[in-house]
């Protein structure tokens, strides 16, 4: 049996690229941190794939609760942290072998009509996935039109971006938008039926208010930052993305700490040379047929490798790895 499946086997999440993880990192053994730990999907496979031990942290607390069933079986092998990854190096008390992130929303999440993450189902307009800090409800009713406009654009890649954002702002003086629903009539109201095989019209505009709420590229960005301090030479990073916005500050990170970002041309001066902190992949691993026949939900995934060197770790030059305008909220 493949380890994704054993490792979904109780879970409500199936991780997603497990397999070619394990595949790319083989043999795996030591210490390692699973920085979206979530249903434990990527924990376990590691564990049960041959790692000595895996820190598993998530800024969610019910996945603790929900992890109580099976922790137990692994015992001192398997340790939980509630922060969040851009931390992570905070939570290893040694250098790690491996760091996996999954970027994605966990099924666990999505399903949960309470969590206000899908436009599928009837729930508050939360989306925090920490439980604390400004809802997405919150962001709705204080941002101005222009700054939803910002978000939805940037955040999203929504064309309509003025036009949602206009929508929600004439909408909510009459009364406050606070469910997820409210929220799928402005959008559907603004933009044109879906034709078959295209995404619902407010995919974008969840996915940004999502990352806006989350500060998910700031996440993303300090997490790369803190895994490049916490791991050893020869350690591995591998992460899942699910979007092109994020594969893109992935890719970018990679090829700027491997020494592969190009040379100058007419509008760009010579980079200084720096000693290469990893050996990356030069291409993204998508999931099989199988995969995705398995799991529709991996359809999208990209999975990123790269070995740590002997380098040391040091600054990243933000500018170099095509993060989408910050907007701060």
């Amino acid at each position: 049996m493949a380890a994704a499946a054993r490792a979904a086997k109780d879970a409500p999440h199936i991780p997603v690229l497990l397999d070619a993880i394990l595949e790319a990192c083989a043999p795996i053994g030591g210490v390692w941190l699973d920085g979206t730990f979530g249903a434990g999907g990527y924990a376990r496979g590691l564990l049960d794939a041959g790692a000595d031990r895996v820190i598993g942290v998530d800024r969610d607390p019910m996945v603790f609760e929900m992890a109580a069933g099976w922790a137990d079986e692994y015992g001192d092998r398997l340790s939980l942290v509630e922060g969040t990854f851009s931390d992570l190096d905070e939570y290893a008390d040694q250098p790690l072998d491996g760091v996996v992130l999954d970027l994605g929303v966990s099924s666990m999440q999505l399903d949960q009509p309470e969590r206000g993450f899908s436009f599928m189902a009837e729930g508050p307009l939360d989306m925090r996935m920490s439980q604390a800090g400004v809802s997405a409800a919150e962001l709705v009713a204080d941002a101005s039109e222009a700054m939803l406009a910002d978000i939805l654009y940037h955040y999203g890649e929504e064309r309509a971006a003025r036009s949602i954002a206009r929508a929600i702002v004439k909408t909510r003086q009459d009364a406050p938008i606070e469910t997820t629903g409210a929220l799928v009539r402005i959008v559907e109201a603004v933009l044109p039926r879906p034709k078959p095989g295209q995404s619902h019209p407010a995919t974008r505009t969840f996915q940004a208010l999502r990352i806006a709420v989350n500060d998910e590229f700031g996440q993303l960005v300090e997490g790369l930052e803190a895994a490049e301090r916490a791991l050893k030479p020869g350690g591995w990073l591998a992460v899942v993305s699910f979007h092109s916005l994020e594969d893109r500050v992935v890719k970018r990170f990679f090829q700027a700490r491997s020494g592969k970002s190009g040379g100058a041309n007419r509008y760009q001066p010579q980079l200084v040379e720096e000693a290469p902190r990893f050996e990356a992949r030069n291409k993204a691993i998508p999931p099989s047929a199988e995969e995705v026949a398995r799991n529709p939900r991996s359809r999208s995934a990209n999975l990123r490798v790269g070995r740590r060197t002997d380098a040391p770790a040091g600054p990243v030059d933000r500018a170099r790895l095509g993060l989408p305008k910050m907007v701060e909220v």
